[in-house]
């Protein structure tokens, strides 16, 4: 029974996280309704990850110490959002003059810290009705070697009707650092009608110049040439194969030397009997397939929620959906991968489900605690709390595993019986000597260079995204650059598999999921230019976070275009087994 009440309690903790499209509000006020302004985090302009808690800094908040409501998610806890009320008091339509906040002495300690964060360019981020506003800590005088800190705040609201449609934060009235002095801290509230409609709010923090370059549209039409070009191949090769089988049934004389050369004498015909042999480590990539057809389906579902419901205008929905996805699509890991490995053979079927089912929980999680460990050491915002370590805990073994376990089990029973169109020979075949070129380890480095170069435009803007202080929106770019993806994945996988089996070499399962997986080896290397020559990060901090969350990324996508390339190919290799005729 309690199985049963933790299963529901962690589903509801998990559709609660992903109903969350409204702030604490429900963005319409009454006039002097009370408006909160959250302060959230202060950190190095730089190192956008590296942020710390806004009163870390020796700041002092409002005096009005009670609030209304209140409200922080679990995908807000991941992303290191740590929402302190500043106790401002800002009522709706409300003009508030200049008031003074508090005042302090700036002892030594103070002055240190203060010019720390001021010469390390420190910006702090905080949040009226959901919407985003950052402001400097203070300015640096370069020519008198001076730090001076920003102690005015002047915030001019837009409203339309009841709604809050856009906030700017001036920061005025400089004073020196220096110790001993005595600093007031002060601000005021501006209201303005405003024409902006609610729904068009968050086109201010837009760049559409930068998303919608000419460029941008250069690589989208250059990646759907290369799909032209790799449908064509592929095309040209399956129907060679067939023509020149069709010939030699029907004892046409007709064909050239090439195709002679790859008839009966040697070639893919020849490892018929192995070709459909078991893997090495049958579990293990039965297990990557299954989270690899998952991870496809969140990655498309999370697009498509992204396109239709505009995720970016709401904090930490985007994560939010992701977690929900992917426990939702949870049975697609375990259908795939559980069927697959009753197709291979494998009887240690639990064990399996249980692999497939932590295998990116454990990378991701891994990847985390240690990252957490590093923050915990700078006393970030980023430093993961306990209890929502318990709750993703929950979350992977209530409604996860689970599901993997229906699906495993729906798999085993509707496809889980071997259909192979050629039986397997009971001895495996020697691999005869090949060119250094046709080695799969050759073909495995080389096979993930095509479905890099149809990305790796796109890989810029989702970094400056995510590494910047740019919003993505352009998810209909991603969703058209990800489908290339897949399709130069498969025609490539394809182009290398055929390859293989014709100098008769019949270890394609794998070859087929690395050399489609290495595209992620070029996304990783390709991080290493973007950190050195795009980016202005330091610290070991951000250095960790960024080399240590780009190799999660990488890993994903590795194993999301490994399952591409291994399903598209397995359909190839199954097509032309099955319609030639074997002596």
């Amino acid at each position: 029974m309690w199985q049963i009440r933790a299963f529901t309690f962690c589903l509801i903790l998990i559709l609660s996280n992903w109903c969350v499209f409204a702030d604490e509000h429900n963005h319409k006020y009454n006039d002097r309704e009370e408006v909160v302004l959250w302060m959230n985090t202060v950190g190095p302009y730089h190192n956008r990850q590296e942020t710390y808690a806004y009163f870390s800094l020796p700041f002092c908040s409002g005096a009005k110490q009670s609030i209304s409501h209140y409200h922080e998610t679990l995908s807000e806890a991941l992303q290191g959002v740590e929402l302190e009320f500043s106790g401002y008091e800002i009522d709706f339509k409300v003009d508030v003059s200049p008031t003074v906040i508090c005042m302090i002495d700036l002892t030594i300690d103070k002055v240190k810290a203060f010019t720390y964060a001021v010469k390390n360019q420190y910006w702090y981020q905080m949040y009226i009705d959901g919407l985003p506003i950052w402001g400097e800590v203070g300015k640096k005088d370069e020519h008198e070697e001076k730090y001076y800190i920003f102690t005015h705040k002047r915030f001019e609201i837009g409203y339309n009707g009841k709604q809050i449609v856009d906030v700017v934060l001036h920061n005025e009235k400089r004073e020196l650092l220096t110790p001993g002095a005595k600093i007031k801290f002060s601000y005021e509230v501006n209201w303005k009608p405003n024409s902006v409609e609610f729904k068009n709010r968050f086109d201010k923090y837009l760049d559409p110049k930068f998303f919608q370059h000419r460029i941008h549209w250069f690589s989208i039409f250059n990646s759907f040439m290369m799909v032209i070009f790799l449908v064509g191949l592929v095309s040209m090769i399956l129907m060679r194969t067939l023509r020149k089988d069709y010939a030699r049934y029907s004892k046409d004389e007709e064909i050239d030397d090439m195709e002679r050369d790859l008839g009966d004498e040697y070639g893919w015909k020849q490892v018929h009997g192995d070709v459909f042999r078991t893997p090495p480590h049958a579990l293990v990539f039965s297990a990557m397939i299954g989270a690899g057809s998952q991870l496809i389906s969140v990655v498309l579902g999370v697009i498509l929620f992204a396109i239709v419901g505009e995720l970016y205008t709401e904090r930490g929905s985007m994560l939010s959906t992701a977690i929900f996805v992917y426990a939702a699509t949870s049975p697609v890991n375990g259908y795939f991968g559980g069927s697959l490995y009753a197709r291979l053979g494998g009887r240690m079927w639990i064990r399996q489900m249980i692999v497939s089912a932590f295998m990116v929980p454990v990378f991701v999680c891994g990847t985390a605690f240690f990252i957490n460990f590093i923050a915990i050491g700078y006393h970030a915002s980023r430093a993961i709390p306990f209890g929502t370590m318990i709750a993703v805990t929950c979350i992977c073994i209530f409604v996860v595993l689970p599901l993997t376990l229906a699906g495993t089990v729906v798999g085993r029973n509707l496809d889980g019986q071997p259909d192979h169109p050629c039986r397997v020979n009971a001895v495996p075949r020697p691999i005869p000597e090949k060119k250094w070129f046709m080695e799969p380890t050759i073909i495995i480095l080389l096979g993930g260079v095509l479905p890099f170069g149809s990305i790796f435009i796109e890989m810029y803007f989702i970094f400056t995204s995510f590494w910047a202080y740019k919003i993505y929106y352009v998810y209909g770019f991603m969703l058209l650059v990800f489908t290339i993806l897949m399709v130069v994945t498969v025609c490539v996988t394809i182009v290398c598999t055929y390859f293989l089996l014709n100098a008769e070499d019949y270890r394609w399962q794998w070859t087929s999921f690395m050399s489609a997986a290495s595209t992620s080896i070029y996304v990783y290397a390709y991080s290493f230019y973007y950190f050195f020559f795009k980016t202005k990060m330091y610290g070991l901090f951000q250095t960790a976070f960024y080399f240590g969350y780009m190799a999660l990324f990488s890993g994903a996508l590795g194993i999301i275009c490994g399952t591409v390339g291994y399903l598209g190919t397995s359909v190839f290799v199954r097509k032309i087994y099955s319609n030639v005729k074997i002596d």
